[in-house]
């Protein structure tokens, strides 16, 4: 199979209480290295991200050393790639050096695919307009399309930190897009009407989505469909570690073993099975670890 993972990537920054601080690779990072796991060796993965020149080549080594992974589509630009600011005495983080969003020039030549995983991880990933261009790129090709909302549902303070905000447009960033991931905080914070998760959830099916998925953290997940004209509640337990070491990353896991999953058995049922199991088994890993451990879960395949 052949998959295009999109997002932008950053560096994780986090600041020590001993005033030390400690570098690591993230955002988009997180879903192509869990992927390259998760997959086949001889499945291609096409990354398609930006990456500052200072991280670029600490960028291509990482990830040089999956055989599945293409990498012709990381590009580099001037300037600082973003960061994301993690603080052990303060719970909230903040980002800065925002990069622009992602061209469609840079991701049309990887559109011809089994699978497209759309991750807006800063918010800024891609505009609206690419991800129209993006579906009728691949409209006629049976190529599904996975949105994982992510940062789209936050507004960018002026210290970068960030606050929930309603979306007058997220409608359109769901239409036709066959399904769709949000955690519980942003299913609640995404429309200005402040939906309940069922009314939302009928609100997202006549956008033609097939399946939206509310993930819940330790709490599991929440499946919807259409069945038979009604929508079709699922719940799906959580395995997850009673004392996670570490959930950076969990919800980008979740997405990339989401949509494997259903690209190789067309079931989403099972999907989100799969994709709740290989988040909950990542949370047992230090960040160093989780990615590599992922491979584990090839067998459930």
């Amino acid at each position: 199979m052949k998959i295009t993972v999109i997002g932008h990537f950053c560096v994780d920054l986090f600041h020590r209480l001993d005033g030390t601080e400690e570098k690591k690779l993230g955002g988009i990072f997180h879903s192509v290295a869990a992927l390259a796991n998760v997959a086949a060796d001889r499945d291609t993965i096409f990354p398609v991200f930006g990456v500052g020149e200072t991280e670029f080549n600490e960028v291509k080594s990482a990830l040089a050393q999956y055989k599945n992974i293409d990498d012709s589509g990381i590009f580099q630009f001037v300037g600082e790639s973003n960061c994301v600011h993690y603080f052990d005495d303060n719970p909230n983080e903040c980002s800065t050096n925002i990069a622009k969003p992602i061209p469609f020039f840079h991701i049309k030549k990887y559109l011809n695919v089994d699978g497209v995983y759309v991750n807006m991880i800063s918010g800024k990933d891609i505009t609206v307009d690419t991800m129209d261009e993006i579906r009728l790129e691949v409209r006629g090709k049976k190529c599904p399309i996975h949105l994982d909302m992510h940062c789209l549902t936050l507004r960018m303070n002026d210290d970068g930190t960030r606050v929930r905000n309603p979306m007058a447009d997220w409608r359109r960033w769901c239409f036709m897009t066959d399904s769709v991931q949000m955690n519980d905080e942003e299913a609640v914070g995404i429309s200005v009407e402040h939906f309940n998760d069922e009314l939302l959830a009928k609100q997202m099916i006549p956008l033609m989505v097939k399946a939206f998925i509310i993930t819940r953290g330790a709490n599991g997940a929440t499946l919807y469909q259409e069945e038979h004209k009604q929508l079709l509640e699922t719940e799906i337990a959580s395995e997850a570690n009673p004392n996670p070491v570490s959930t950076i990353g969990s919800g980008d896991i979740f997405g990339v073993s989401f949509l494997y999953s259903y690209l190789k058995k067309k079931n989403y049922f099972d999907a989100v099975t799969f994709a709740e199991k290989s988040s909950a088994h990542s949370t047992k890993f230090t960040l160093d670890e989780k990615h590599a451990q992922l491979k584990a879960m090839r067998e459930l395949l």
